[in-house]
């Protein structure tokens, strides 16, 4: 009853801390304008199948995309076993679902070959990131933190995957005993292998099979916890980011209403625009972004193919697609953190431009779209960087000399060049 008592408290302070960290990140988010996202929503179910579910945008590389596929398999048909073990944890039980036969000896071996499979990705995934160090987890914006983070989950995975198979293969040998709490029940296609190099002794046998029970299921929770503070949050929020997206062609960006509304005065002194609340032009801090936008930064799950793509940083430029979402997230984590202590929040003396995000940054951009197609969970960086663009030239005047030359001919000209619509042609003449 003790192991019980202990074991139902666990669970509870595992979902209260979950619950009470999940809707800290969801206040941040909810710091974000309005967007309204809710149209064509038999397309946006779709999209959520074939790029959440179906890793659609994974294949571009094949290799780390089905090492991927096997880890994330393996993540959501190994914890169906969870239900077991909670049922187990409860009331006292061993292996409750064992009655099922053959048709639980086929999903504890699948179980398990899923299991290798994911130990082995991890530990593949591990030399990648360490040994091999792949241009595009060696980006300074990596430096500390998000790179131990990235270590912490995929030791924690391989250990995880480790306790698994050691519990199957001390409970196998149990069962082989006649031990009465430990019928038999179970495939063991993986941990058999294991079998031989464990002692013989029952006492010694009930305490790994225990210990690797408790590390399994405790792991898993803490796992659970550990996510609103990782880039591995986006395991659980890929799916309504993708939802959400963009469906809008690539290259076609949002207007403002008071400027439509005054661009359409100017055309129709008729015109009579509905009352709108006055609003920044574009963004200077999180506040400023959509919903949408913040909810893209703690879904980033900064594997780096945006940066990779990225024509801007590929030439040596300072822009990286991937730190703008990592910037923005900072930035929400500490405006969160302010209110959370009745500080300023975001009337701190800071702002995302500027304290996080360059100026030289967001000029870099060629705004070509390469970032938003490369993501494979649909994260649009591009969508920040117009708006803290939009801000600069329309709040404060500032842009480089060459995008405000640019705007001075448009405005005179009709057109970026510097030439008068009637000398536009020219160079037909002369020709």
């Amino acid at each position: 009853m003790i192991s019980q008592i202990l074991f139902i408290a666990i669970i509870i302070a595992a979902v209260v801390l979950f619950s009470i960290n999940v809707k800290k990140v969801i206040r941040n988010i909810r710091l974000g304008r309005d967007a309204d996202r809710s149209d064509q929503p038999s397309k946006r179910l779709m999209t959520m199948l074939k790029v959440a579910f179906g890793q659609s945008k994974m294949v571009v590389r094949p290799i780390p995309a089905a090492l991927h596929f096997v880890v994330y398999a393996g993540f959501v048909i190994i914890n169906i076993e969870v239900l077991e073990i909670m049922i187990d944890g409860i009331f006292g039980t061993h292996r409750i679902f064992g009655g099922l036969g053959t048709l639980y000896n086929f999903l504890i071996g699948s179980f398990e070959i899923l299991a290798w499979g994911v130990w082995l990705a991890c530990v593949i995934f591990l030399i990648r990131r360490n040994i091999l160090k792949l241009k595009r987890f060696m980006a300074s914006e990596l430096e500390g933190w998000p790179k131990s983070d990235a270590n912490y989950i995929l030791f924690t995975e391989v250990l995880l995957m480790t306790a698994f198979l050691l519990m199957n293969a001390a409970d196998a040998k149990l069962q082989t005993l006649g031990l009465s709490h430990y019928t038999a029940a179970g495939s063991f296609p993986v941990s058999q292998f294991l079998i031989p190099l464990l002692p013989d002794q029952p006492s010694v046998l009930i305490a790994l099979e225990r210990g690797c029970w408790w590390f399994h299921i405790i792991g898993i929770l803490a796992f659970l916890n550990y996510l609103p503070y990782s880039k591995h949050f986006h395991i659980l929020f890929a799916f309504p980011n993708t939802y959400y997206s963009n469906l809008e062609p690539k290259g076609e960006f949002t207007n403002m209403e008071s400027v439509t509304n005054e661009v359409k005065a100017m055309l129709d002194p008729s015109f009579v625009p509905a009352e709108a609340a006055a609003g920044r032009f574009g963004a200077k801090d999180v506040n400023d972004l959509t919903w949408i936008n913040l909810m893209n930064a703690y879904t980033c799950t900064e594997c780096g193919r945006c940066t990779s793509v990225c024509p801007a940083n590929i030439t040596g430029k300072l822009l990286s697609p991937r730190k703008i979402m990592m910037d923005t997230r900072d930035r929400m984590e500490e405006v969160g953190k302010s209110l959370d202590q009745k500080g300023p929040g975001l009337e701190d003396g800071k702002s995302l431009i500027d304290n996080y995000i360059t100026r030289e940054e967001i000029w870099a951009c060629t705004s070509c779209n390469a970032c938003v197609e490369a993501c494979p969970i649909n994260i649009d960086p591009l969508a920040i960087i117009t708006e803290l663009r939009r801000y600069a030239v329309m709040e404060e005047s500032q842009a480089p000399t060459s995008i405000n030359t640019m705007l001075g001919n448009i405005e005179n000209n009709g057109a970026p060049w510097k030439y008068s619509p009637a000398d536009r042609f020219n160079w037909a003449k002369e020709n």
